[in-house]
């Protein structure tokens, strides 16, 4: 329930607090009084829109605070957004600054506006005047009947199952698009595959095979290079280079002991023959290797070919980028299995998840069935002590299409004089409505645990006896929960325990404010006079309103 609430510079309110009792609160005031900015107030709470139009002239924020007893449903939430339990009690505020933005509290740890939303349901319900024109939406007819039933978690799962349906749908769609380009392409791309795949590509292969080539190509120059270099170097005739340089070295060596310096250069002579055999022993092995076949020569001319056809063919400059493009090719192959995979996966879930929503349809199908008999009886017991002796009332439902909410459509049908039922939201007149609205909203609040129920004006359209039916509704109502009810009506006005009035002031600045406080007895008594004989409160008005009071 609320218990207190606080409002600072919001539109005509310049400071309000109040404390609100258990039960059922009466509020009433004149028109234009500003009972409308309460309800607002109110709505920011619940996670409303809020803007900086909202903020009293000259103030630089307003602020709305209320204090709520909640119920365990919204604890997960809670601790979900990190804020403490505390047993429940929560204290609510919201902060509008001038510049537009907001922030929300919620016992002092903040917390974003869908928050506040998530919760708002299960904290109070506000039935504006404009909510009646719900009475012919479809969807809050199954709302309320799914309320009724008990259902409203299985058409929650139901929903989550359709979004499932759709998006499972929508990505095998995906799928199957991409799988039929692929399939297009797929020979295609097989026989580029191949044709890289068969060359046995090696990156760095082209740039061996052309210096293979051209040594294949010189190898008689190459051959007779060498034998000229080996005969320069070990001639057949006379003596060897490095025989020469042997008998140089011993020679210095002799003279080592009578020439300072000698020794160093039969050293070096040293080094230079073990170098220079070295030489002689590698041009003979690099002269061994050189090959002089013609047909390795074709083979590697062939191959060089073959490579550089493939480049051109493919479009790419070396032989690395060959390589890259048989891999893009067996991606695209791979990629087909791959998704023919996928799409196996993505069926099969959707299979489930249709078997899943549709085995749940059927469920709730079920359940909506046996409460719309239970639903109707109870409406219509309502709208026969409101005075509407002959009322009938029925809750139709039709088979449809699978969907998110179920396959039932839903229809409230009504007949104010006991003959065939219609659509509500066809034959029924304003007071009707208003009677019908709030023989559902007493019924509902017996299945949601609803803590608080605030009604504005529900009795539009209504007098006489029927008011005061309506005041015993909404009393009753007030026995099992908090109800607060805007009313005009004496009758409706005369049951509450507690009674506030909306008034608004001009100050000495001839600025506006509205205000409201709880009347005591003798006010209340007033107050009631004035709701049935207007602004001249007469003896008789005092004296019924008494009556209504007893």
């Amino acid at each position: 329930m609320l218990s207190s609430l606080h409002i600072e510079n919001y539109v005509l309110i310049d400071s309000l607090d109040i404390t609100l009792p258990e039960g059922l609160g009466i509020i009433t005031g004149q028109t234009g009084a500003g009972k409308s900015i309460l309800l607002g107030a109110l709505s920011l709470l619940m996670g409303a829109k809020g803007d900086a139009s909202l903020i009293s002239s000259g103030a630089q924020n307003c602020i709305v605070e209320g204090d709520f007893s909640a119920p365990d449903a919204i604890r997960s939430v809670l601790e979900e957004a990190e804020v403490e339990w505390e047993g429940g009690n929560l204290l609510i505020r919201r902060v509008l600054n001038a510049s537009g933005r907001s922030r929300s509290f919620i016992n002092d740890s903040p917390v974003s506006v869908q928050v506040l939303q998530e919760i708002a349901s299960s904290l109070v319900d506000i039935h504006s005047q404009h909510q009646s024109l719900q009475l012919a939406d479809k969807h809050f007819q199954m709302n309320v009947l799914d309320h009724y039933a008990g259902c409203a978690a299985d058409v929650e799962e139901c929903r989550r199952l359709w979004n499932v349906i759709l998006g499972e749908t929508k990505e095998l769609g995906q799928i199957r698009e991409r799988l039929s380009r692929l399939q297009a392409d797929r020979e295609y791309n097989a026989a580029r595959f191949k044709q890289l795949d068969d060359a046995h590509l090696r990156d760095g292969e082209l740039e061996e095979l052309d210096a293979e080539q051209k040594q294949l190509a010189n190898a008689e120059s190459i051959k007779e290079s060498f034998a000229a270099v080996s005969s320069l170097l070990e001639p057949e005739e006379g003596m060897s280079v490095e025989s020469a340089l042997k008998e140089a070295e011993r020679l210095l060596g002799k003279l080592a002991q009578l020439v300072p310096g000698t020794a160093g250069l039969a050293e070096r002579l040293h080094s230079s023959r073990i170098e220079l055999s070295d030489i002689v022993e590698t041009v003979t092995e690099m002269d061994s290797h050189v090959n002089l076949s013609q047909e390795r020569l074709e083979q590697v001319e062939d191959r060089m070919g073959l490579l550089y056809s493939l480049m051109q063919k493919h479009g790419c400059a070396s032989v690395a980028e060959l390589i890259a493009a048989r891999e893009r090719y067996s991606e695209a192959l791979f990629d087909s299995t791959a998704l023919e995979e996928k799409a196996a996966a993505v069926e099969k879930k959707l299979s489930e998840a249709r078997k899943a929503h549709l085995a749940l349809c059927s469920k709730i199908h079920s359940a909506r069935q046996k409460a719309a008999t239970g639903l109707a009886a109870g409406i219509q017991e309502s709208l026969r002590f409101l005075e509407l002796d002959r009322a009938v009332f029925e809750v139709d439902l039709s088979a449809t299409e699978p969907s998110a909410t179920g396959s039932d459509a839903v229809m409230f049908k009504f007949s104010a004089t006991g003959s065939a039922p219609a659509d509500v939201a066809k034959c029924a007149s304003g007071g009707e409505i208003s009677r019908i609205m709030l023989s559902l909203k007493a019924l509902m609040a017996r299945y949601t645990g609803m803590p608080t129920m605030i009604f504005d004006e529900i009795d539009t359209g209504v007098s006489g006896s029927a008011a005061d039916k309506m005041g015993q509704m909404i009393c009753k109502m007030g026995e099992s929960m908090q109800v607060l009810a805007i009313t005009h009506l004496p009758q409706v006005a005369a049951k509450g325990k507690a009674h506030f009035v909306v008034e608004k002031s001009a100050s000495g600045s001839d600025a506006v404010s509205t205000t409201m406080r709880r009347l005591s007895d003798e006010e209340r008594i007033n107050e009631i006079a004035r709701l049935l004989s207007g602004e001249r409160i007469t003896p008789e008005a005092i004296a019924n309103a008494k009556t209504l009071l007893l």
